[in-house]
Order: C-alpha cells, then sequence, then structure tokens
C-alpha cells in the first residue's frame, strides 16, 4: 500500500553517454512526454510519490536542468505553471524486481495498454533520431 509519506518519488535513473546523447536532449524528451504542470499526478496515479522531478548529480546538470527549464517557461508550451521539483539526487533506490521491465512484460495489460503505449508511440514519432529502436 502506497501512503506517499515516505516523501520518496517513483524515478528512473539514467546513465548517458554525453558523446551520444546529451542531457539537454533527454530534457527535451523529458519535457514532451510528460505534464510537467500536474502537481503530485501523472496520469491515473496521484500522490507525492508520482510529482513531477528531475533530480541532478552536480553542479553541471543543475545548470543545464535551469536553463532548460527557464527556456520551456519562456517559450509558453504550457498555460499552467511549471511544478517540476529540481532537486540533487541524494540516494537511489532500485524498483522491486517485478517493477524491472514493466512494460515489456506486461504489454497487454490495460494501463500499460492506455497510458504506456501511447507515450512509447509520441517517443517515436517525435524523437525518431534521438531513439534506438
Amino acid at each position: 500500500m502506497c501512503t506517499g509519506t515516505t516523501g520518496h518519488a517513483e524515478a528512473v535513473q539514467i546513465t548517458f553517454d554525453n558523446e551520444i546523447i546529451s542531457l539537454i536532449d533527454i530534457l527535451e524528451v523529458f519535457w514532451k512526454l510528460h505534464d510537467p504542470t500536474t502537481l503530485n499526478q501523472q496520469g491515473n496515479d496521484i500522490g507525492t510519490q508520482y510529482r513531477s522531478a528531475i533530480f541532478y548529480s552536480n553542479e553541471n546538470q543543475k545548470k543545464i536542468i535551469l536553463e532548460s527549464l527557464e527556456t520551456l517557461k519562456n517559450s509558453h508550451t504550457y498555460s499552467n505553471p511549471i511544478v517540476t521539483e529540481i532537486a540533487p539526487l541524494e540516494i537511489f533506490y532500485p524498483a522491486e524486481e517485478y517493477h524491472n521491465d514493466y512494460f515489456d512484460r506486461n504489454r497487454e495489460q490495460g494501463y500499460c495498454r492506455l497510458i504506456i503505449d501511447p507515450k512509447i508511440e509520441k517517443l517515436y514519432k517525435n524523437f525518431k533520431d534521438k531513439v534506438k529502436q
């Protein structure tokens, strides 16, 4: 049972090679594939653990993230305020085994078909130059 009282956020930890894809490119995908204006909610998932958040590992990442956020705000892409939390990565807890590769193992499940599939389609459509199929 999720109580939302731990202060944790559901997140993925991305390890990337800046020679292959930049943090700026990753942020572009992040800003466009989810709703950064909905407080404590993504789709049908509600609670503080589902807040929009970016956790940085160093000051250079923080600088790039804040610049990206400012560019997004100035673009007026969203009519509502952006509520994405920007914070240092303090500790990352890997998910339980049954959460790993969840989409690949549960493609026929309703949540995957209704929520994840459209995001994957949007990813391939809008970022085909950044995605390795």
